[in-house]
């Protein structure tokens, strides 16, 4: 909602300026949740472990959809998110276990 004695163009670039931050900061955080998961499958390679651990994301998906309702976000969307990062993940785990560097995520 637009203050009344705001102009509206001058609060539509003050929340550009915001998504944009925001989208910075998300670029940042996946960057270093890539770097976790580059480690963990280096770790899982190196002990014959599977790239894919469907016990541990149906945990995800339940502890994400619970954050979700709690930020109030779509849990559908939230869910939706995490498979998108968990099938880059998983990607990058088999590269590791062929011996290959996986492509950044």
């Amino acid at each position: 909602m637009t203050a009344p004695d705001r102009d509206p163009w001058e609060e539509l670039l003050d929340l550009r300026h915001s998504i944009d931050n925001i989208d910075a900061a998300l670029v940042y955080l996946l960057a270093e949740r890539f770097r976790c998961t580059q480690r963990v499958g280096h770790l899982k390679a190196s002990a014959g472990l599977p790239p894919a651990d469907p016990e541990r994301e149906a945990q995800q998906i339940e502890r994400l959809r619970s954050l979700a309702e709690t930020a109030d976000l779509d849990p559908a969307f939230a869910e939706k998110f995490l498979a998108f990062v968990v099938e880059e993940v998983i990607r990058h785990h088999r590269a590791i276990a062929a011996g290959e560097t996986p492509e950044r995520g």
